[in-house]
């Protein structure tokens, strides 16, 4: 529910900000709809005319929007977690200044994957479709949408892997009543259960992306029936998808939380025992 909350009026402003742009910004409509994937550069050309128009305005609004959109969700996220939690376990310890710079830190982590899948996305570009341009051939667009899919799938594969540490790092801050550097130091130092949180982080990526796929599916469903729908069933149908994969995001998202948490009562009850003995 705390994602939702965050969620319904960030989408109402996000929404009422792209109209205002829109409302004020020339854009040539009849182009945007002769456009064809039969004709991939004309398509390009128009986009490349429409962007360079919306870039400027949106530009403007993400300078402002953006930081408090930001600042807005590490406060609400890290509340909700600590929330989440303290529902699953009562003996957790409240610590919200704590898991709010934590979550800055993954946030500016999230932040910087983007900046280098979209260099990523840049270097391929300017190799399968700026460079034979340049040499006066044909671009490869099958080679560069294959290059961003390998690109895309890697970088979501290398953030599965890497980021267990920011996302149980909150947690050891409530169960071991830690400060930041002290969590972040001992999410690092985790001995045999690295290997298990790796594994189900990967496992939630891959959930992730069943649930991307099953979402496109669904999506295309009613295309062959397009001609007989009514744009009014296609654009409840779409909203009607987008919410059941937001939903069962949401569930796998605790999922994963939850499993962090029994994990490391599971070790730790093995730590003791093991001591013990």
């Amino acid at each position: 529910m705390w994602r939702w909350a965050f969620g319904g009026p960030v989408g109402a402003l996000v929404v009422y900000e792209a109209l205002r742009v829109l409302r004020g910004t020339p854009i040539d409509v009849v182009a945007l709809k002769r456009m064809s994937v039969l004709d991939p550069m004309t398509v390009a050309t128009t986009l490349a005319e429409t962007a360079a128009l919306l870039v400027p305005p949106v530009w403007r609004v993400t300078e402002w929007l953006a930081p408090l959109l930001v600042v807005v969700w590490v406060v609400v996220s890290s509340l909700g977690r600590m929330v989440v939690l303290r529902r699953v376990d009562a003996q957790l310890r409240a610590r919200p200044r704590t898991v709010m710079v934590l979550q800055a830190v993954r946030m500016a982590a999230l932040a910087g994957s983007f900046a280098a899948w979209l260099a990523c996305l840049r270097k391929a570009a300017q190799f399968a479709v700026n460079g034979p341009i340049a040499m006066g051939q044909e671009p490869n667009l099958v080679l560069y949408c294959a290059l961003m899919i390998v690109t895309t799938l890697g970088m979501f594969t290398l953030w599965a892997v890497v980021s267990w540490t920011l996302s149980v790092a909150p947690l050891l801050a409530m169960l071991r009543n830690l400060g930041v550097s002290a969590s972040l130091a001992a999410a690092f130092r985790l001995g045999p259960m690295r290997s298990k949180l790796v594994e189900i982080n990967l496992v939630m990526g891959i959930v992730k992306i069943a649930l991307i796929v099953l979402a496109l599916v669904f999506s295309a469903c009613p295309l062959p029936f397009e001609s007989v729908a009514t744009p009014e069933f296609m654009t409840w149908w779409y909203v009607g998808v987008t919410v059941l994969y937001f939903v069962a995001s949401d569930f796998f998202h605790v999922v994963r939380l939850v499993s962090y948490l029994e994990l490391w009562k599971v070790y730790d009850v093995e730590g003791l025992l093991s001591h013990s003995g």
